[in-house]
């Protein structure tokens, strides 16, 4: 957890996201899971997600490309003028060259480095919270910071726990340094605890299965998770970050004008809510419509509230996540 340093403050100049055009609705896990819409609505709050059509090709890549190139078109930015992207994602469909590198090149980026991050669902406000530091010390001017992915291509079908969670998405943001030092993110914090990490994760090999999971069926290649673990996790981590954030950085709850959180699970965001006295119309909701989508939960949260109209210069907004790793972040901005 940090405290902004004195010098230049950062500016959102704007946004872009990218969603698959295909849906799975919970009436279609219905014909492949023994599950129920209401089963589903009760637990999760989903109704329906969007999903990349991998038959085709589709997948994490193409969809930073197409966020990244929606922000530069939708602020009108030339892409020689970015100097850094970051993208973060755990569903990279090669680990080299990097997604950041492929979406850079997708949009004309040529004078920009790039990079991937992996912290999962937290992965974009980790992204977000480098990117500022980076742009506060006056190293970058112009940064992209990207979450992108598709879930999807990772999940066994066969398998109820896991699979009527999550969707594909991806979001951008472009982010410019300025001089008003007040601009930017005036609290941000960052955590890890490995201790639990079989709660959730994404095994390749069966050397890297722990013993208490070696009689998981879902297949190699495939995101497991013990949901009540997590969920626990979730509940508790959630409201302490964003306690954290209200206390550390002295701004009231009531001085913050849009709670922006990772897309888990609508009971966890529900609870967070009432608990902090928030109305609902200041904590964003879009699961319903396109599931979890790890990284790219918060950026297209962010796209969605920025082309409505919602996000406005002099308020305060709250990003805070939580996923695999176990890791958590939070980033109170001055808009």
């Amino acid at each position: 957890m940090t405290q902004p340093p004195a010098g230049r403050g950062v500016r959102i100049v704007g946004t872009g996201s990218s969603v698959p055009d295909q849906t799975l609705s919970n009436a279609d896990l219905e014909k492949i899971l023994d599950t129920s819409d209401e089963w589903i609505q009760q637990r999760t709050g989903i109704k329906t997600r969007r999903v990349v059509d991998k038959a085709a090709g589709g997948g994490t890549i193409g969809l930073a490309c197409n966020s990244l190139a929606s922000a530069v078109a939708n602020t009108q930015t030339d892409p020689k003028d970015l100097e850094l992207v970051i993208c973060a994602s755990v569903t990279q469909e090669m680990h080299c060259p990097s997604a950041a590198c492929r979406a850079a090149h997708h949009v004309g980026a040529t004078n920009a480095a790039a990079f991937d991050l992996g912290a999962a669902c937290s992965g974009f406000v980790y992204g977000l919270n480098i990117a500022d530091t980076l742009l506060r010390q006056g190293r970058y001017k112009k940064i992209a910071v990207i979450g992108s992915d598709a879930m999807s291509t990772v999940l066994d079908y066969s398998e109820r726990s896991v699979s009527i969670l999550f969707g594909d998405a991806s979001g951008a943001v472009i982010l410019e340094s300025v001089e008003d030092p007040s601009l930017g993110c005036i609290y941000q914090s960052m955590g890890a605890d490995a201790s639990n990490w079989q709660c959730l994760y994404l095994p390749t090999r069966q050397v890297d299965v722990p013993e208490v999971d070696k009689d998981n069926p879902i297949a190699l290649g495939n995101l497991r998770m013990n949901g009540r673990e997590v969920f626990k996790f979730a509940v508790k981590k959630f409201l302490a970050v964003i306690e954290d954030a209200v206390e550390q950085s002295g701004v009231n709850i009531d001085d913050i004008s849009q709670l922006i959180c990772h897309q888990s699970n609508l009971r966890i965001i529900e609870s967070a809510r009432e608990k902090l006295g928030l109305e609902k119309e200041r904590v964003y909701v879009n699961i319903d419509r396109v599931g979890n989508s790890s990284a790219g939960s918060i950026p297209l949260c962010l796209d969605e509230m920025n082309q409505a109209g919602k996000i406005k210069k002099g308020e305060k907004v709250l990003f805070v996540a939580f996923g695999g790793g176990l890791t958590w972040a939070s980033s109170l901005w001055q808009l």
